[in-house]
């Protein structure tokens, strides 16, 4: 059972815990003197008892004061109230408290306590005010002294290693204690920043900062002014994994790709942009392809396709999930929104990127009109269809004529599509002459990235970055760190996050319902080479892992050898009813059929045979008419069974079994394909290691 203090009589609460101010306070004072007068006169107290008890209340507020350390005059104030209304309370027990003398008397001394009350609570207030400036005042000055140290050292610093006199304007600390950042103004006589910006590696080793730290200068806020980015801690070195915020985004707001070395996220705005990603092999670009598809994912007005000549090895992670049916009695869709990874597939995708992007041009002026815009407005409900090609930028150099249509094409999408919302993301293996000679690439691709991972052959920064002034490759040695410009962003050292595959499956479930729909206007003139994307016969090639060829590198990443049945991707939860099966020659009532259905029912996979524990030697027996492969085989499992976890290099079983590597490259990969070995690809480190060890 609960008590309260307030008691409620004709619609008025009354608060008997609620503290006194100055006017309650003073009636309170002179109320309460009253009444004992008046009592203690009817009962013959002695005046001398009053003031006592107020000379005692005097002193113990005078006390209570100095422990909270009150200012002189409210104690003051405070004993004087104590004083008064004692002193009052005995002369009116002397004379009598009921005369017009003690009344107006006991009236004065009420409102003088009030007003004494009210001015110390006003002088109480601003000392605590004061107080606080004060402590604020300190805190600026040590910070200000600070500031001024590190000003005082780069003006000498600036002027030793570039000959430039600095003035100094602001010295701004990052949130993140990680450097800082000097604002300053150039001498007159047209002195540009780009002088100390030639001369960054320069400054960064007389201030002898730490590796992976540099001093690099930008523009400032005006041609006269410069920003020096003072690095330092190094936050490249350390491996961040890709942030657990899968919170929705936009193409209009910018796709994280990484991070500076202030710890700052880099946007990437591509409405309008296309972008290089340049990397050597075992720089990190497998990951950062990984980084911005989950960007990518998590835009809900951004439909995402993948070339990938190398098996689609680059977007069967973002699909697996929707075909391994994990989504808990809940359909899931793809991560992306077509994989290509043979050049037949890629081609039915560049041809309707094409015809996608023309027929919109045709479809939606009336809506470019009212939005008073030459960009078609991009949204959930007309999403941009953002096209990753994969080590593209060798297809636009290759010389085989099968790929130079690709990349006939490739440079018609880049060229004809900026505005119907159609953009590119290339990669590449090396920024070098050869790569970077096409001008088309250069103009359009604005948002450039350079992995470098310390590696130097093939990466020429000043072709990548021409206006980049004082990089240097050995400042990002290590694995996902290198180098990114944008339009809104100079070129400077970044580092990606670390993206696995565990993670990507959580980003493909948490923005499955969030990936939009190709627009019904985009989606006809696709036609049915969209709509059949996910058909059995195209996508067998994902699910079939047992080769009958004699040769295993005989078929072609991408098409499905014949007489192969799989399990293609099964989405039929997204519809209630099986497809009609009646055809008809109406080309328009065949597209709406192929679109109201999308996914092609598949038959029910087949249930693995579970493998036994224990050593797999199964190489040593032909099991069901499998090819057991050549006879040293045995040998080379065995040694890869003893080596562990660490498994063994190709190289090192070819020197185990006296083979050429090639020879043995195909055979550890048909014995791969057959379940006995497992490999771990890791760029010039991939090894194959037993399954056991796995």
């Amino acid at each position: 059972m609960t008590t309260t203090n307030t008691v409620t009589h004709n619609g008025l609460a009354l608060d008997w815990a609620a503290g006194h101010g100055p006017i309650t306070g003073a009636l309170s004072a002179t109320t309460g003197a009253y009444a004992v007068a008046t009592v203690g006169t009817l009962a013959h107290m002695p005046p001398t008892w009053a003031l006592a008890i107020g000379t005692v209340g005097a002193i113990g507020h005078t006390a209570s004061g100095l422990r909270q350390k009150l200012a002189a005059r409210t104690i003051g104030a405070r004993a004087a109230s104590w004083l008064l209304g004692s002193g009052w309370t005995t002369w009116a027990l002397a004379t009598g408290p009921l005369t017009w003398t003690a009344l107006g008397s006991l009236a004065v001394i009420g409102v003088g306590m009030g007003a004494a009350a009210r001015s110390v609570g006003f002088y109480e207030e601003a000392r605590e005010l004061e107080a606080i400036a004060a402590a604020e005042r300190q805190v600026a000055r040590e910070l200000s002294a600070d500031r001024r140290a590190i000003a005082a050292e780069w003006v000498d610093r600036v002027q030793r290693v570039c000959g430039i006199t600095l003035r100094i304007v602001a010295v701004e600390m990052w949130p993140t204690n990680t450097g800082f950042t000097i604002d300053a103004e150039l001498p007159a006589g047209g002195t540009t920043y780009d002088r100390i910006a030639r001369e960054n590696a320069r400054l960064s080793a007389d201030a002898r900062l730490p590796h992976g730290c540099t001093a690099a200068a930008s523009p400032g806020i005006d041609q006269g002014r410069v920003l020096i980015d003072v690095t330092t801690v190094n936050v490249l070195a350390a491996e961040v994994p890709y942030p657990a915020d899968y919170s929705a985004l936009s193409i209009h707001t910018g796709i994280p790709w990484g991070y500076r070395t202030n710890a700052e996220e880099i946007l990437t705005y591509l409405r309008e942009q296309c972008a290089l990603v340049v990397g050597p092999t075992g720089s990190g670009k497998t990951n950062m392809v990984h980084v911005i598809l989950a960007g990518f994912a998590r835009a809900d007005d951004i439909l995402t396709w993948v070339i990938d000549l190398n098996a689609g090895s680059a977007g069967l992670p973002w699909i697996r999930p929707a075909m391994d049916g994990s989504g808990q009695g809940q359909p899931v869709r793809p991560g992306i929104d077509w994989l290509a990874a043979s050049h037949e597939e890629a081609h039915l995708m560049l041809d309707a990127a094409l015809r996608v992007g023309n027929y919109r041009k045709r479809a939606y002026q009336d809506l470019m009109a009212k939005a008073n815009t030459d960009l078609l407005p991009i949204s959930h409900e007309i999403p941009q269809i953002m096209l990753l090609i994969d080590e593209g930028a060798e297809i636009l150099i290759s010389r085989d004529p099968e790929t130079r249509k690709l990349a006939k094409k490739i440079l018609e999408v880049i060229r004809m599509l900026r505005a119907m919302g159609i953009r590119t993301v290339l990669t590449a293996l090396g920024a070098t002459g050869a790569v970077l000679g096409d001008m088309m690439i250069r103009r359009e691709a604005k948002t450039r990235v350079a992995l470098t991972g310390g590696a130097t052959e093939g990466m020429d920064l000043s072709k990548l970055f021409p206006g980049g002034t004082g990089l240097r490759i050995e400042q990002a040695p290590h694995k996902g760190t290198g180098f990114m410009g944008t339009p809104e962003s100079p070129a400077a050292l970044f580092g990606t996050w670390r993206i696995l595959p565990n993670q990507i499956r959580d980003i493909v479930h948490a923005t499955s319902e969030r990936h939009p729909y190709l627009d019904a206007v985009s989606a006809k003139a696709a036609g049915p080479d969209y709509a059949r994307r996910w058909d059995t016969a195209r996508t067998a090639w994902i699910t079939e892992h047992q080769h009958t060829a004699a040769d295993p590198d005989a078929s072609t990443p991408g098409t499905a050898p014949t007489g192969r049945t799989g399990t293609g991707l099964n989405l039929s939860a997204h519809r209630e009813q099986a497809p009609a099966a009646a055809e008809t020659s109406d080309m328009d009532a065949e597209f709406e059929r192929l679109m109201s259905v999308e996914f092609a029912p598949d038959p029910e996979p087949e249930q693995e045979q579970p493998r036994r524990p224990g050593l797999n030697l199964s190489a040593h027996r032909g099991e069901g008419g499998r090819d057991a492969g050549p006879g040293w085989l045995p040998e080379a499992v065995t040694a890869i069974y003893a080596a562990g976890a660490e498994g063994m290099k190709p190289a090192a079983v070819a020197d185990l079994v006296g083979k050429d590597r090639k020879t043995v490259r195909a055979a550890l990969r048909a014995a791969a394909e057959r379940g006995e070995l497992v490999y771990r690809d890791n760029g010039p480190h991939s090894v194959y290691v037993h399954p056991d060890h796995a």
